[in-house]
């Protein structure tokens, strides 16, 4: 990376550590939040005496990243997805993946996730999520939010990028239908999870549902367990479900309960976004190994500019084995581990 860029971050970072340090400001307006989200949640047919409080889900505590963080974590994304591209990658991440990731449909995912860590040397990946969650919910947070202690680091017009978010989601879905089918988009579109009423994001499936509806697409928020497939077509509560918006973590689709919804994605008689065959290009964690071996990827076709981004960006990843236990343990201490399979407390 050139001498100026590094100065520019250097210069970046100081004013983002200043204010991290130095800002108490309480930017979020509760109250409008909180009446925002009683509005909204509502409107979706959720009764105010049932809905929850919402403190649990949103800080109160604002966090300054550089912009020029921000576009290089959009770069490194980029560079993710060159690498996915490469015939090379892909049939070594599909070496290990099951049985169902082989199926490519078409889909590439709906609200893709990709964790980082952000430090003085710039960003660094921490892990890519398929079913990442938050986005409806940043949303709202974020026009709730106060003007801080520093009117100079906001932008001049904060509520521009937001205005779009609403078509944004809509056009997400229509090319993830469009990519398995020539027609328009989906007449009935179904959130799936496990119990989702249970579910820490619950309110953000109703506010999808609530999005999604107001641009005419039928929206439903289902356990998969509802799901009945017979005849090439999956239906629940009475309606035939022709696109799945998936939040389980059950990425293979494995379990009984999701039998239907495999057999159905299988056939091809449901879009499903995302899809097991999108968890295991990008998001299985062993995949982090050939990310951070930026020499494979080169030797693979990936070109300089991407790999560079790579190298500094993805932290040195190994597959553990057993005959490594020795050495892992002496050195546990610097080291950070995480599960093959699961998802966050559920690995």
């Amino acid at each position: 990376m050139p001498e100026p860029i590094y100065e520019n971050r250097r210069i970046a970072n100081s004013r983002a550590n200043e204010l991290n340090r130095q800002c108490y400001c309480i930017t979020l307006d509760r109250i409008a939040l909180n009446k925002s989200l009683h509005n909204q949640l509502s409107d979706a047919g959720s009764e105010l005496s049932t809905l929850p409080e919402f403190d649990h889900l949103f800080s109160n505590t604002p966090v300054f990243v550089p912009r020029a963080d921000i576009a290089e974590m959009e770069r490194i994304v980029q560079s993710i997805e060159a690498a996915s591209e490469l015939p090379s990658y892909r049939e070594r991440v599909l070496s290990w993946a099951p049985e169902i990731a082989q199926f490519n449909p078409g889909p590439i995912g709906a609200f893709m996730g990709y964790d980082f860590h952000m430090g003085p040397d710039g960003p660094r990946l921490i892990e890519i999520n398929t079913n990442a969650g938050g986005a409806f919910l940043n949303l709202v947070l974020s026009r709730a939010q106060r003007n801080c202690c520093d009117p100079s680091q906001q932008p001049t017009t904060p509520q521009q990028p937001l205005d779009g978010f609403e078509d944004a989601v809509f056009s997400m879905f229509k090319q993830e239908w469009q990519s398995q089918h020539d027609n328009f988009g989906p007449s009935c579109l179904a959130i799936v999870d496990d119990a989702p009423k249970t579910q820490f994001m619950f309110p953000e499936f109703q506010l999808a549902q609530q999005i999604l509806r107001a641009k005419g697409i039928d929206t439903l928020i289902l356990d998969p367990q509802e799901l009945e497939y017979a005849g090439g077509t999956l239906t629940a509560r009475g309606k035939p479900i022709d696109m799945v918006y998936n939040r389980l973590v059950d990425f293979a689709l494995d379990a009984a309960p999701h039998a239907a919804l495999r057999h159905a994605y299988l056939d091809g008689a449901v879009v499903v976004t995302p899809n097991p065959h999108v968890h295991a290009v990008l998001a299985d964690k062993r995949n982090l190994a050939l990310l951070s071996a930026p020499h494979s990827l080169r030797d693979w076709g990936l070109n300089e500019a991407d790999a560079g981004y790579l190298e500094r960006a993805v932290p040195k990843t190994r597959q553990v084995s057993r005959n490594d236990a020795a050495e892992l343990w002496s050195a546990r201490r610097h080291l950070f581990f995480k599960p093959v399979a699961g998802h966050g407390s559920k690995g």
